[in-house]
């Protein structure tokens, strides 16, 4: 059974990953998971300088889901390269730096710091709903989105990833301009824009109002976009949002992603990735196929 995706010059050993902003930088969850098992690791964002983030409370419970808003709190490229890589860089599994600027020039800058260090690839992250500036602003603009890949693009020979967000009118305009500018996969999809208000207080929960509604509640949508992406783009789509066993990935495989990321799911249960992986496998071969990419025959 051929589990793998292959995208540029390098192989993901299986098609399960774990998403940016749910897993840290893995060590987190070295004592929880068996890591080696990953298929792909999506590092927490690395921003030019470091980030302290939004103000607390940052993350809200919610039906089925819940709603953060952690602002890309993160530890910036120089810790990155020297206190998390070290341990990144043992892992059998691909590890793909999720990127995050606010400027065309500081996406660029951190690539550029990131080339001589061991990773796979890099995810730009064009697309988090909760930061004041850049992200979002890039990932609703297909001009911008292409440009700034093209502008990455260049610094780099290794697989180059964009995270697509679902804010928009129609996600495989902004899927389309990714691989226009050079993009060799997208990640489908982001969380969505979402908002809780406290009844008591009158007041959002959140201190910034909105946030990234994420878990079982968005998993209709993230599968409807990479069913919409997969028919608009040839490159491949990593399916991510809302999915929490091996049913949930299977109707990304199916909808015509190559590969899925686990997110929200590992806050409830680490061992979610595993599970999913085993899951997957069981279910090809109780079907009679021996590759992922016979999945995608079956939706028109």
């Amino acid at each position: 059974m051929d589990l793998t995706l292959r995208i540029r010059d390098k192989t993901i050993a299986n098609p399960v990953g774990v998403a940016s902003g749910t897993f840290g930088y893995g060590s987190e969850y070295e004592q929880l998971i068996n890591l080696p098992r990953l298929g792909a690791l999506f590092t927490k964002a690395v921003t030019l300088e470091p980030r302290a983030g939004n103000e607390v409370p940052r993350i809200v419970e919610t039906p089925s889901g819940m709603l953060n808003s952690i602002g890309l709190a993160n530890v910036g490229v120089q810790r990155f390269i020297a206190e998390k890589i070290p341990f990144l860089s043992r892992l059998p599994c691909a590890v793909i730096a999720n990127v995050a600027g606010s400027s065309v020039d500081e996406y660029l800058e951190i690539v550029r710091r990131l080339e001589d260090h061991p990773l796979w690839g890099y995810e730009l992250n064009l697309s988090c709903p909760n930061v004041k500036e850049g992200c979002l602003a890039f990932g609703t603009s297909a001009r911008q989105v292409e440009a700034l890949t093209g502008v990455v693009r260049k610094a780099t020979n290794r697989p180059l990833i964009v995270k697509l967000t679902p804010n928009v009118t129609d996600i495989t305009v902004i899927a389309r301009a990714a691989e226009d500018g050079g993009a060799d996969a997208v990640t489908c999809i982001n969380t969505v824009v979402g908002m809780i208000i406290d009844v008591r207080t009158r007041r959002t929960v959140l201190p910034g109002g909105t946030g990234g509604l994420s878990g079982p509640a968005i998993l209709p949508i993230g599968v409807a976009a990479t069913y919409k992406v997969a028919r608009a783009v040839k490159i491949p789509i990593f399916g991510s949002g809302g999915i929490m066993d091996a049913d949930g990935a299977l109707q990304y495989l199916l909808a015509g992603a190559s590969a899925v990321q686990i997110g929200t799911a590992t806050f409830a249960d680490p061992s979610t990735p595993e599970r999913v992986l085993d899951g997957i496998s069981a279910y090809l071969a109780e079907n009679g196929l021996s590759c992922l990419s016979e999945l995608r025959r079956y939706i028109p």
